[in-house]
C-alpha cells in the first residue's frame, strides 16, 4: 500500500517554488542572526570605495574645505577663501558656514590627511547608526531591545547605499553628524539638553534651526528658548574669535545663495533649484518661487501639526526637516539625508494608504537609482541654468518625493494607530503616553 503524499495548500506550484522559498527564508534567518556582520560587510565595501577617492586630490572635497578654510578664521579672509580643484567642471569651493563652525574645524588641519579623513568617515558611519537608532526609537519606543538593535544594524547597512548618504561620505560632508545630533536632541527629556543639541547644530550650519518648529508644535517652550540661547552663544563665540569674519558672514554673506554654488545645478534639489532649471534662470524670490513655496510651506505645516497631535514624533520631525530642505535656496542632494529617515517612517507605518505606498516606492526608486549622479553627468555645464525639458523634469525628483511624503504624513496615522491627542500630551519628562488601536497605553 503506497503512502499518501501531502500536497501543500498552495498546490503543485508551491512544490516547484519551494527551493526558492527556502533560499529566501535562509537569507532572512541569516540577516536576523548576523545583523552586525551584514553592517560590517556593507560598511567595509563602502569604505573601500570611498577611501581611494579620499586619498586622491579631489576626494572628500568638503572635508578639504573645512581643513583648509578654518585657519583663515583669524586672518579675516575666511569668506574670501576658495579651494581650487583641478578640472574644468569644478568651481572654486568657498567656506559657507558660520564662523563658529570654522572654530570647531581648526583641529582638523593639525592632523595628517589620512587620519583626518579616516576619523571623519568613521564618525559619519557611527552618526548614521545613531540617527537610525534615534528615529526607530521615536517611531517605536516600545520595541524590545533585541529587535530594535537588529533593526538599527540592518537598516544602517541598507541606508549606507542610498544616494544622499553615499554622497555625504564621498564629499566628506557634515550632514550625518548634524542629523544625528538633531535626532539625539529631540529625544532628550530635559529642555536644556534638547536645546543644547539644536542650538549647536544651528550654530554650525544654519539649516538645523528649522527644528525649532518641532519644539513649537509640541509646546516645548523651554526647549525653544534654550535652543535660541545656545545658538546666540555660538554667534557670540564666532564674533569673539574672529570679528571681521563674523561681520562679513552675518552682514553680507548669509543671504548670498549664489556664493554657495550654482543655484541651477542639478545637485541643488530645493524648490528654487528645480524651478531655476525649469525656467532657465535663477528665479530668486520671484512670483514663481512664491507660487510653489507657499503651498509647500502650508502642506509641511499641516503635516507637522497633524503628526504632533496624534503623537507621531518621527513624522513631525520629518515634516519639519522637509520644510527646510524644500524652502532653503540651496539644498544639495547630500543635504537630503533625511530622505533615509522618510524610508524608515514609511516602512514602519502599519496603516497604509495610497499616499504611503506611492511615497515609499518613489523614494526607493530615487535613492537606489542615483538620479542626481546621472543628471550631473548629463548636464552640459554646472553654471548654466537651462536644461532640456526631460532633464529639467527629472531634476524635480527629490522635491516631488518630499511632497508625496508630506501628503502621506497628513493622510496616515504614522508609526502607530493612535487616537487623537492634544499637543499638550507631551509630559514634563518629554515622553508621550501613546494609546494604540487596541486601547493599551505604551
Amino acid at each position: 500500500m503506497s503512502r499518501a503524499v501531502r500536497v501543500p495548500r498552495g498546490g503543485a506550484g508551491d512544490v516547484r517554488t519551494a527551493p526558492g522559498r527556502r533560499r529566501i527564508e535562509a537569507a532572512r534567518n541569516l540577516l536576523a542572526r548576523r545583523p552586525g556582520a551584514v553592517l560590517l560587510l556593507s560598511a567595509t565595501a563602502l569604505l573601500l570605495l570611498m577611501w581611494i577617492p579620499a586619498c586622491l586630490r579631489t576626494g572628500m572635497v568638503d572635508l578639504r574645505v573645512y581643513r583648509a578654510a578654518a585657519p583663515h578664521l583669524g586672518t579675516g579672509d575666511l569668506y574670501a577663501f576658495r579651494l581650487h580643484l583641478p578640472g574644468p567642471d569644478l568651481f572654486p569651493l568657498p567656506f559657507t558656514y558660520p564662523p563658529f563652525a570654522a572654530l570647531l574645524f581648526l583641529p582638523l588641519g593639525r592632523v595628517a590627511w589620512p587620519v583626518a579623513s579616516g576619523v571623519w568617515t568613521a564618525a559619519s558611519m557611527a552618526a548614521l547608526c545613531g540617527l537610525v537608532h534615534c528615529c526607530l526609537r521615536l517611531a517605536d519606543p516600545a520595541a524590545p531591545a533585541a529587535r530594535h538593535r537588529r533593526r538599527v544594524l540592518l537598516w544602517s547597512a541598507a541606508l549606507l547605499w542610498t544616494e544622499p548618504v553615499a554622497v555625504t561620505f564621498a564629499f566628506g560632508q557634515i550632514n550625518l553628524l548634524l542629523a544625528a545630533l538633531v535626532g539625539y536632541a529631540v529625544r532628550r527629556r530635559t529642555a536644556a539638553t534638547a536645546g543644547l543639541g539644536i542650538g549647536l547644530a544651528a550654530g554650525i550650519k544654519l539649516v538645523p534651526a528649522v527644528t525649532g518648529l518641532y519644539f513649537l508644535a509640541h509646546r516645548r517652550w523651554s526647549a525653544v528658548w534654550w535652543s535660541v540661547a545656545v545658538f546666540l552663544a555660538t554667534v557670540a563665540a564666532g564674533w569673539w574669535a574672529a570679528p571681521r569674519s563674523a561681520t562679513d558672514f552675518w552682514l553680507h554673506e548669509v543671504g548670498a545663495a549664489a556664493r554657495v554654488g550654482p543655484v541651477g545645478s542639478v545637485l541643488n534639489q530645493s524648490l528654487r533649484g528645480a524651478l531655476s532649471r525649469t525656467l532657465g534662470h535663477d528665479v530668486g524670490w520671484s512670483a514663481p518661487w512664491w507660487a510653489c513655496a507657499v503651498p509647500a510651506a502650508l502642506l509641511a505645516l499641516t503635516a507637522v501639526v497633524r503628526t504632533a497631535r496624534r503623537g507621531d514624533r518621527l513624522g513631525a520631525l520629518l515634516a519639519v526637516q522637509f520644510s527646510g530642505l524644500l524652502l532653503c535656496p540651496i539644498s544639495w542632494c547630500h543635504h537630503w539625508v533625511w530622505a533615509a529617515v522618510a524610508v524608515l517612517w514609511l516602512a514602519h507605518t502599519p496603516l497604509r494608504t495610497a499616499a504611503h505606498t506611492a511615497a515609499l516606492l518613489a523614494w526607493c526608486t530615487v535613492l537606489a537609482g542615483y538620479p542626481i549622479h546621472w543628471l550631473e553627468l548629463a548636464q552640459p555645464d554646472i553654471t548654466q541654468f537651462g536644461r532640456p525639458w526631460y532633464l529639467a523634469t527629472l531634476g524635480w525628483c527629490y522635491p516631488v518625493c518630499a511632497v508625496l511624503t508630506l501628503v502621506a504624513l497628513c493622510a496616515g496615522a504614522g508609526g502607530y494607530a493612535l487616537r487623537r491627542i492634544p499637543l499638550t500630551a507631551l509630559s514634563k519628562t518629554g515622553r508621550y503616553r501613546l494609546q494604540s488601536s487596541f486601547g493599551a497605553e505604551r
